[in-house]
């Protein structure tokens, strides 16, 4: 009797190969993640990768991503949508199958449901965590959003306000990665130093392939601050939080952040630099209110 097949697992069927990796990808927006996305997606094994970006929590990601790429190209989300295979499987076996999220972290939905649906998570090679300094990620989130005449000035702060809740969640997250088993990346060491891609490559087993920072990729319209800019090594990512220093909705979320200490707390071990400033804005704050009195 001839050796029996091995049978395909069904989402490897649906996406119409079989991934030699399959990375779960999780960062708040303006955090850099379509750059590293975009890094990985040219480190592939076999230098072909599937990306789905943005999916839907709890959904399926092979149904719910709002847009595709092919060896970091966009391709049709359309034709994707009705049948992925067929877009999908012309990057062949073993080529990097890469499932985004954004502005969520998978603590928010264990023990009860999962974050990737009725995906089976035991088929991921592993899930990516990417954050970023908190000054420079929350003045380039601000920066995005008064941008959008559709928003008010009370919208965008709700929703800055509530997405720096998430984002504190996943600096816990980032203090929890060995037991989680994260690979975590941060933006602002990603950006200026080669040496740190090199060896996030080598923690997921990847070859150093092109490890350059690539060109801005222009989802959510590009850079907040410099539209004109090319590349990433072009950007100026360090220095977000200087140049929203003297915008008054800048201060009063930093304010407001300033008192909410499990975020100070993880920011002090974490990011130390913006621990120390949002202490003197707080000092300086409860300093006016005596004077007040």
């Amino acid at each position: 009797m001839g050796a029996r097949a091995i049978e395909q697992p069904n989402e490897w069927a649906r996406l119409g190969f079989a991934p030699g990796q399959a990375l779960r990808m999780f960062g708040m927006r303006r955090s850099g993640n379509h750059a590293i996305a975009n890094w990985l997606q040219r480190n592939a094994t076999t230098g072909r990768a599937v990306f789905l970006n943005n999916c839907k929590p709890a959904s399926d990601p092979l149904k719910s991503f709002r847009a595709i790429e092919l060896d970091g190209e966009l391709v049709s989300h359309q034709i994707a949508q009705k049948d992925l295979a067929s877009v999908a499987g012309t990057a062949g076996d073993g080529a990097m199958l890469l499932i985004s999220y954004e502005d969520v972290t998978s603590a928010e939905f264990a023990p009860k449901r999962a974050v990737s649906g009725p995906f089976d998570e035991t088929l991921l090679s592993g899930d990516v965590l990417i954050y970023r300094s908190f000054l420079n990620w929350a003045a380039s989130l601000l920066k995005k959003m008064q941008a959008n005449t559709g928003y008010s000035l009370l919208r965008r702060n709700a929703i800055l306000l509530h997405s720096i809740d998430i984002y504190s969640g996943v600096l816990r997250q980032v203090e929890q990665a060995e037991t989680l088993q994260h690979t975590c990346i941060c933006y602002d060491d990603w950006v200026r130093d080669e040496s740190y891609r090199a060896a996030i490559l080598n923690q997921l087993n990847l070859p150093v392939r092109d490890n350059t920072l690539g060109r801005v990729q222009r989802y959510g319209g590009g850079s907040s601050f410099q539209k004109e800019a090319d590349s990433v090594d072009k950007l100026q990512t360090s220095r977000r939080w200087q140049q929203m220093a003297e915008e008054p909705e800048f201060a009063a979320v930093l304010q407001l952040s300033a008192h909410d200490t499990a975020l100070t707390d993880r920011l002090e071990r974490l990011f130390p630099r913006d621990a120390a400033l949002l202490a003197r804005i707080a000092g300086a704050n409860s300093q006016s209110e005596k004077v007040g009195k």
